[in-house]
């Protein structure tokens, strides 16, 4: 038996969800080590611009 059902009312199990989450989660993990590292500096540089306009502080 499913255990939650979403708006759509399609049903999604409890091990879905927490796959989801950790897909997204490493994923987010991945771009901001990616971005945040890289030696590249268009990377590095379009990281931080972005940062600056959305006024999150990142220095």
């Amino acid at each position: 038996m499913n255990t939650a059902i979403s708006s759509l009312g399609t049903s999604t199990s409890a091990a879905s969800r927490v796959a989801q989450l950790g897909f997204a989660a490493l994923l987010g993990i991945f771009i901001v080590g990616f971005a945040g590292f890289s030696q590249m500096d268009v990377v590095h540089n379009a990281a931080h611009d972005y940062r600056h306009s959305m006024a999150f502080p990142c220095h």
